[in-house]
């Protein structure tokens, strides 16, 4: 019997043209070989066998070889020259299987980019080996977060147990936005059923539902509003697919009673495709937020590998029937990951094609107001990995081509996440600003000799 010990291909990592291998484990015995099998078959019944070797090398066992002749003699319980220098097995075997099963797509081996050696038990000295990531160029270099709002704001997350996706998903602009009072609020726990390739967010099964997490967030969204003087605010949630409406209710009710408390604050909802779920996109439409976002986050073709569970095309539906219904839309995507310039632009058109609407004051087409785009950047060396660093001039003409086919509002740059200049887009787009105004004449009109309370 033969005993050895070979590296074959078996996948593919998340990125494509990054292999990974494992150890196989080959045995030439009597009455049969186990895989990998001989490249061809044998023409005269004691001709070479071609059998794989450590490293991928492949060494040939002949009959005319001493070692092939003890190796195929001891698997036989005889001497070679009874079978012609071959096993009576093997050669039965190789009959019938004269290449590997499912064909040959190894044709080279190259040298790994990655060893599992350390995963192997006999190999446990290895050391774990991992892809290196690519260095940061200068432009991406983000502010260390602090200063007396960041804490404050972190102080109020923390004592309501509220998730935010700045923490969650390592925003590089967590300390920016936090030291001037403005978050992002996640709803629904912590932990998302789906696994995207991107995103930092736990996966797993969620907890039970917290049904008083709407009331907790309110009231802590109303304390930052005293506290930061917020105006703005953005809430997302992770994916619950196991709930029958995904969460849209306590979606509903969360805006609702943020409407009532903070009535000044425009509130921008950043919501999951609810598996295409009508019913579920009314029920936080008719709450009446703001602002209504869903990422695309890449390219079509790149949809297998960085959302596998949703669809590039249901999303554009959720886009169209929320300006269909007279809300401002809104979506981004994430460059770096894999996807082309032309493709990025052809996105763009589509995304404008698709959401095309009457607009809400006439028969003037309406469709997608606001995209941001920014650079990839790989939570962790388990993520996808980046692809290229988009330089900022990229991002100019992103910019330009985006406002060019029809975005109102086109955020692009390096640094670049759903709730960059978010409040600023709200103002312009809707009609809160012209609401605060009037609710702070009307404030200055029953305190007249209360100055605060005017402002406030």
């Amino acid at each position: 019997m033969l005993v050895g010990a070979d590296w074959e291909v078996r996948g593919r990592l998340r990125s494509p043209g990054c292999h990974y291998r494992i150890p196989t484990i080959w045995v030439l015995m009597e009455p049969k070989v186990s895989a990998p099998m001989p490249e061809r078959l044998p023409e005269d019944g004691g001709g070479s066998i071609r059998q794989p070797s450590v490293g991928g090398v492949a060494d040939r066992v002949t009959g005319a070889s001493d070692q092939g002749e003890a190796a195929l003699a001891a698997g036989s319980g005889g001497s070679p020259e009874r079978s012609g220098g071959v096993a009576p097995g093997v050669t039965r075997t190789l009959q019938r299987h004269p290449r590997p099963l499912g064909g040959d797509p190894l044709k080279r081996v190259d040298r790994p980019l990655v060893s599992l050696s350390s995963m192997v038990l006999n190999n446990a000295d290895a050391g774990p080996q991992q892809l290196a990531q690519k260095r940061k160029p200068d432009w991406l270099r983000a502010k260390v977060p602090g200063g007396p709002g960041f804490e404050r704001l972190r102080s109020i997350v923390e004592t309501h147990r509220l998730h935010t996706v700045c923490q969650e998903a390592g925003c590089p602009n967590m300390g920016e936005c936090w030291s001037r009072g403005v978050a992002t609020i996640m709803i629904l726990g912590d932990t998302c059923t789906r696994a995207c390739g991107f995103c930092n967010v736990k996966t797993g099964r969620p907890a039970t539902l917290d049904l008083d997490e709407p009331r907790r967030v309110a009231e802590s969204l109303r304390l930052m509003c005293d506290d930061s003087h917020m105006k703005h605010i953005v809430i997302t949630s992770v994916n619950r697919d196991e709930l029958s409406d995904g969460g849209a209710s306590l979606w509903a009710e969360t805006i609702e009673r943020t409407r009532v408390l903070c009535p000044d604050l425009s509130i921008e909802v950043l919501i999951p495709d609810f598996e295409g779920n009508q019913e579920a996109l009314e029920r936080v439409i008719e709450a009446r937020p703001h602002i209504i976002n869903h990422n695309l986050e890449t390219v079509r073709r790149m949809y297998p590998a960085v959302r596998p569970s949703a669809k590039f095309d249901r999303s554009l539906e959720l886009l169209r029937r929320v300006k269909a219904r007279g809300v401002v839309a809104k979506t981004g995507i994430m460059v770096g990951i894999g996807e082309k310039d032309e493709e990025v632009v052809a996105l763009m058109r589509d995304v404008q094609a698709a959401t095309s609407t009457a607009g809400p004051s006439g028969p003037e087409p309406d469709a997608c107001d606001i995209l941001t785009i920014g650079q990839y950047l790989q939570p962790t060396r388990n993520h996808l990995p980046i692809d290229r660093w988009v330089t900022p001039a990229q991002f100019v003409e992103f910019g330009r081509l985006g406002r060019e086919i029809g975005f109102k509002v086109v955020e692009s740059g390096p640094l670049v996440r759903s709730s960059y200049h978010a409040d600023h887009q709200a103002d312009v787009l809707t009609t809160i600003e012209s609401q605060r105004r009037e609710r702070a004449k009307e404030r200055a009109a029953a305190f007249p000799n209360d100055r605060s309370a005017a402002q406030n």
